[in-house]
């Protein structure tokens, strides 16, 4: 193809000669006068963009002349025209930008192309083609740069870490369950009545069977409280005897039910507290001004005050509210002790229905091998087939496993399932692959909180060549992704400390580590890294053979032998 070309040129060459010579229209423009930035070309973003300066020297460019230059970039199947630009004489009557004959004059010309992996061989030209009415002039194009430098497409969003849908096991879990006793306004004796109530009753039994179950341990607290109206004197003596009452009670309860368990009691004066709660949650007419006056003043006397002055409500604060903070809470703290690590891992093996959701996905992180979680939540999606978390792990692993389309489809069903933050980011992911940011972006959108999610917006960052914002997305994490953000940012000393931190380092760490070595004039690193980045992987050979990162070594006969 490159003979092609280099015919095709030396032709247009020969015939523009002849046209020039045969005319009175402009000459060739030599080479001195264009440079071309950057050298050598460089993938940012999916583009590669080039800035060409153009010197048109003094008594060049003719009065009535008319001329266009465009940027061609040329590679191995194909060619790429960038921006065309029009540039005229002072007697032109066209609308390009003026160059006047005596002075001359300087061209910026801006354009980009879409990249494709062949152009990373190629050569940059400039075409020149001067309008003689509806004739067109071609004059000698010239050579402007040769290849680009595509670091960026090493981004690799497949090794990036999916997001698992977390189980909820806990090895202890608490549990508080609540009994009140009630009383009548300004006393404290326990009326039979209460003591009857059939939720009372079913908390004693609760606190006798979490007493003798081997799993559980339980303590209990007793609250009393007296409702802040009638004067601090008095609900201080009321709320202590009700204290007093409610506990002797219980140790009887208890000592009757063989239950031995810690208690203990405390008691509270004026549950202003519990009236702020009551009076938030109620419809009573005027409630800000209420609460109002809670905020207003801390004094109990003058709070109480305040509350009785607003007449309108405070019949319906002494009917609705203050009765139900004469009470003795009754609190039962259970702590439950789940299964032990053994206990799990011997019910996955021989009976998986016997485990809850949360413990037979917690089983899954117990084990070393991939297969193995496979199966464990293949099983959860068998017994628990509406929970999203199960289906979105196995799509993970078949994500690990290159499997993409598989994992497109897990995913897609944990989706349909229910909400799932986990699934919509890895659907993310699998959209940076297939190209399609636009879509990925919308699936970040809808996995706020998941841990992963700062990394995937840096895959994000770096395709769309914003360095520094991928850089502070990446943050921390160690990762070949995260140590090009930084070598694409030019700052090859963290990319250098990120890459020696990769947990499983693979031929591309070691390729990376090659590129930053040539880009700090490290000839020795930058064997050693290609000879383990080849030894990993034979099929970065070709590629470091032809890569202008490594352009100073190409006749380097150390590097030849790796890369031949």
């Amino acid at each position: 193809m490159y003979k092609k070309i280099l015919f095709y040129s030396f032709i247009v060459a020969a015939t523009v000669g002849f046209l020039t010579a045969c005319s009175s229209g402009l000459k060739p423009l030599a080479a001195d006068y264009v440079k071309a930035e950057p050298q050598p070309l460089e993938l940012v973003g999916g583009k590669v963009p080039v800035t060409v300066n153009v010197t048109f020297p003094p008594k060049w460019f003719r009065k009535k002349a008319t001329l266009v230059v465009t940027p061609v970039l040329r590679y191995d199947g194909g060619e790429v025209q960038g921006t065309p630009y029009t540039f005229q004489g002072e007697s032109a009557l066209t609308n390009g930008q003026v160059i006047a004959l005596k002075e001359g004059g300087n061209a910026t010309l801006k354009s980009s192309f879409d990249y494709v992996p062949a152009m990373k061989k190629s050569d940059l030209y400039l075409t020149l083609a001067e309008k003689k009415g509806k004739k067109e002039v071609l004059l000698p194009e010239i050579k402007i740069g040769e290849g680009v430098v595509a670091t960026a497409d090493l981004l690799d969003a497949a090794s990036e870490i999916p997001a698992i849908a977390p189980d909820k096991f806990k090895k202890i879990m608490t549990e508080a369950h609540n009994a009140d006793i009630m009383f009548l306004i300004e006393q404290a004796e326990l009326r039979p009545a209460e003591l009857r109530k059939a939720d009372l009753k079913e908390w004693q039994k609760l606190v006798a069977e979490a007493n003798k179950a081997d799993n559980k341990t339980v303590s209990v607290e007793i609250s009393a409280y007296a409702s802040p109206d009638g004067g601090l004197e008095l609900n201080e003596k009321l709320a202590g005897k009700r204290e007093a009452n409610t506990n002797k009670y219980l140790k009887s309860e208890l000592k009757k039910s063989k239950v031995d368990v810690p208690l203990t009691t405390r008691y509270t004066a004026q549950d202003w507290d519990g009236f702020k709660e009551l009076v938030e949650k109620s419809n009573i007419e005027d409630k800000n001004l209420i609460l109002s006056a809670l905020s207003q003043y801390t004094d109990p006397e003058r709070r109480e005050q305040e509350i009785k002055n607003i007449s309108s409500v405070y019949t319906t604060l002494a009917q609705d509210i203050l009765p139900k903070l004469r009470r003795s809470k009754l609190t039962a703290n259970v702590e439950i002790v789940g299964k032990s690590d053994e206990e799990i891992l011997e019910l996955v093996a021989s009976d998986p229905a016997a485990l809850t959701l949360e413990e037979l996905l917690y089983s899954a992180t117990l084990t070393a091998t991939e297969a193995e979680k496979d199966r464990i939540y293949s099983k959860a999606t068998e017994l628990f087939p509406n929970d999203y978390r199960a289906y979105n792990n196995m799509g993970v692993i078949a994500y690990v496993k290159r499997d993409i389309s598989k994992a497109e489809a897990l995913f897609n069903k944990s989706l349909s399932i229910g909400v799932s933050p986990e699934a919509n980011q890895n659907l993310g992911l699998v959209s940076i692959i297939k190209g399609d940011l636009e879509k990925a972006q919308q699936f970040f959108g809808k996995a706020a909180g998941v841990p992963e999610l700062s990394n995937a917006t840096g895959l994000i960052d770096i395709v769309q060549g914003n360095y520094p914002k991928a850089v502070s997305s990446f943050g921390k994490t160690a990762s070949n992704n995260a140590a090009l953000a930084h070598l694409l940012n030019k700052n090859y000393s963290a990319a250098l400390s990120t890459l020696n931190a990769v947990a499983k380092p693979n031929a591309i760490t070691a390729y990376l580590k090659a590129i930053v070595a040539a880009r700090t004039n490290n000839s020795n690193e930058v064997i050693s890294g290609l000879k383990e980045a080849i030894r990993l992987n034979a099929s970065l050979k070709t590629r470091a053979a032809e890569d202008l990162e490594f352009v100073k070594y190409f006749t380097n006969e150390e590097f030849i032998s790796v890369v031949k």
